[in-house]
């Protein structure tokens, strides 16, 4: 898992960015004001072209498809169930969109695909099959356990035995609190990614997901339970904070949708011939190829850069890491 790569620049076997990624001008020195607005409120930056959608999504699943607050006091069969439904349904509707593009109609071959092979299937996958491998672990308890978290946390709520937070009475406060969740979660996702990389834990629980090393869309949610278990727990800010139910779906919604587009093994989505937008991020995709380098998602939260895990695909990223494994190799 830590054997020395050879190669000056990371070899996926497909398209590379032509420079070395740089992350967001959000924590940097000096400031780059400009810079940040321009992610910020930019196509390809902070809220397009995914985190306006999936709020867009999560506020029309709270407002038509989530029962009212008042008939979660208890918890039952029926609401519960609604749910599950709602959360499974929309899943699978997300995700079969870039499966289907990108695998099923091929519609830009391998353009902008980071390795260009093909997955293959092989017996280290349940039934034999990446796709169904990937398919059950994401919708039997995945799904699951994205529901038990929404089902607990709304129910507390309904009981009073969470801080409620008017949105009509705070807006200010509701906005900041949905703007940031998008961070919040990558701090969270690389705290948790990291502990799941220790040896036992690793072996044990995020070797089921690492089977990817070519992954797809119907990858990104497959992990072990222990790991859904672990990954979802940002969602437990809202238990300590006041929260409301539509930042709560938001939260878990985002933690289901995201992985199947960073996950697809595309750059980017091309349309009549163009790239219009980025789609899988290019230091996830070296994390599956190299396993112990950048843990956090997109790098906007630099914690990659300030552990020493900061891998952007230059040559100088690639010496470092190599450099890191000889010494790891050498502890033995």
């Amino acid at each position: 898992m830590t054997d020395t790569v050879r190669s000056d620049r990371p070899d996926t076997g497909g398209w590379v960015p032509p420079e070395p990624v740089e992350t967001a001008p959000v924590f940097i020195w000096p400031p780059k004001p400009i810079a940040l607005i321009k992610w910020l409120f930019g196509w390809g930056g902070y809220l397009f072209p995914f985190n306006v959608p999936i709020m867009v999504i999560a506020t029309v699943i709270w407002w038509y498809f989530i029962p009212d607050l008042a008939e979660m006091k208890t918890l039952e069969f029926g609401w519960i169930a609604q749910v599950y439904l709602v959360n499974l349904i929309g899943l699978i509707i997300w995700t079969s969109i870039w499966h289907v593009r990108f695998y099923v109609q091929r519609a830009q071959n391998t353009e902008y695909k980071y390795n260009k092979r093909w997955p293959k299937n092989t017996e280290t996958f349940l039934f034999g099959s990446q796709l169904l491998d990937n398919m059950f672990l994401t919708l039997v308890s995945g799904v699951t356990i994205w529901t038990a978290y929404l089902v607990v946390t709304l129910w507390a709520m309904a009981n009073g035995w969470l801080l409620y937070l008017d949105m009509r009475e705070h807006p200010i406060y509701f906005g900041l609190f949905m703007f940031l969740i998008a961070l919040f979660r990558e701090a969270h996702f690389y705290t948790v990614h990291r502990l799941i990389h220790w040896g036992p834990l690793y072996r044990w629980v995020h070797s089921i997901h690492h089977k990817n090393s070519n992954p797809t869309p119907w990858s990104g949610m497959a992990m072990h339970p222990v790991e859904h278990l672990l990954y979802m727990s940002g969602v437990l800010i809202h238990w300590i904070i006041p929260s409301n139910p539509l930042l709560v779906i938001y939260h878990l919604q985002h933690l289901a949708f995201m992985p199947a587009p960073d996950h697809s093994g595309f750059a980017k989505i091309v349309v009549n011939g163009k790239p219009q937008m980025d789609v899988a991020t290019y230091m996830h995709y070296l994390h599956h190829r190299y396993f112990e380098v950048n843990y956090g998602g997109d790098g906007s939260v630099p914690l990659d850069r300030l552990f020493g895990t900061w891998h952007n695909g230059s040559a100088e990223a690639h010496a470092r890491m190599n450099e890191r494994f000889k010494k790891k190799s050498l502890q033995r």
